[in-house]
């Protein structure tokens, strides 16, 4: 059901967290611990969690804790469209390389039911999207890309979803 202005689902099927997540790399590893000591994703209240070793899936946590507690007790919509913001725009930059640019360009947020516990977002970027990416932009075009991450809990119930459009550019 889409009954919403912003066209994401508010009744949306339970999506459970991958049990076997892609494995990290060293240097993904070392990624995951600087992202969580940026200042900027610090101040969110949320970590990140897992980077597979080809940048293709990310899982974030936001926990309800005294830094992302709102004044009704339960996870600040500000922290959970801050966990989420910096994600695929990172992903897409580190696997298109430096011959493309990146950019967040809009999102739509809907939120579906109060996060009273912690909350997961997991982020993929199949190979093929990619590479569509990269057989369909001549240098100096650019395309909008959209993708869906849902914030659920342990469970799966969807708690929040999250529609991204990012701006690509092939430079070279």
């Amino acid at each position: 059901m889409t009954d919403s202005p912003t066209g994401v689902d508010r009744d949306p099927d339970p999506r459970p967290l991958r049990e076997d997540p892609p494995a990290e790399s060293r240097r993904t590893r070392l990624w995951r611990y600087g992202f969580n000591l940026l200042p900027a994703y610090r101040g969110t209240g949320a970590r990140v969690d897992h980077i597979a070793a080809g940048w293709r899936y990310v899982r974030i946590r936001v926990p309800l804790n005294w830094r992302t507690r709102n004044a009704v007790g339960t996870i600040f919509g500000g922290s959970i469209y801050a966990a989420i913001d910096p994600v695929y725009m990172m992903m897409l930059r580190r696997v298109l390389g430096d011959g493309f640019t990146v950019w967040d360009k809009s999102a739509a947020l809907e939120f579906i039911e109060p996060g009273r516990d912690t909350l997961y977002a997991e982020f993929e970027l199949p190979s093929n999207e990619t590479e569509a990416i990269r057989e369909e932009l001549d240098p100096g075009e650019s395309t909008d890309r959209e993708y869906l991450v849902s914030l659920v809990d342990e469970d799966g119930g969807v708690h929040a979803a999250c529609e991204k459009t990012l701006y690509v550019r092939r430079d070279e």
